[in-house]
């Protein structure tokens, strides 16, 4: 072997040391999983009684924690809350909202976000799964559903949600869910 060929060899196994390396640190991960807003997800878990690192993991899932974004239906903020949703759970929460801007305030979203998780885990006994499918499909359809026995409302038979959108973003909100436990849980 020529020694121009074992320096391209050598050069070639640092790098893949190098990459290795780099994606099995938790800085890689949680650069790809953030947790912005920390503070707030947590102080509004808690108050709620939702487990902050679903919040989290929805956050991601919903705006990727891009706190001024809105989805092409009208959903504001980083737990992309439609302002109707947002009234309706400010009135029964009694938490302050002042209309649709107020949902680019990233404390204010994840207050009024996190208090409707927390009230679609409690519509539907404590299951998450048929929880987060609510929150992204409506919680009528998702009874609906469970009701005519077209769904379960279990993550193992997620894949037989009848709306492909609300079926993909409960096994995106769950497998975002597992790495963030993974990688922020105490």
């Amino acid at each position: 072997m020529t020694p121009k060929a074992k320096r391209k060899i050598s050069i070639l196994g640092l790098l893949l040391l190098l990459v290795v390396v780099v994606v099995s640190s938790n800085t890689f991960w949680r650069f790809l999983y953030p947790l912005h807003h920390e503070e707030y997800i947590r102080t509004a878990a808690a108050k709620n009684g939702v487990d902050p690192l679903m919040v989290a993991a929805l956050i991601n899932v919903e705006s990727k924690f891009k706190t001024e974004n809105v989805s092409h239906v009208g959903a504001v903020g980083l737990m992309q809350l439609m302002p109707e949703t947002a009234t309706w759970a400010a009135e029964q929460s009694g938490l302050p909202y002042d209309g649709p801007t107020d949902l680019a305030d990233p404390q204010r979203n994840i207050e009024l976000g996190s208090w409707y998780l927390a009230y679609l885990k409690k519509q539907f006994d404590g299951n998450w799964v048929a929880a987060v499918a609510a929150y992204n499909g409506g919680p009528a359809r998702v009874q609906g559903w469970m009701q005519d026995g077209e769904w379960d409302g279990t993550l193992d038979t997620s894949d037989k949600i009848p709306v492909g959108e609300t079926r993909h973003y409960v096994q995106r909100v769950f497998f975002n869910y597992e790495k963030y436990k993974k990688l922020y849980a105490p």
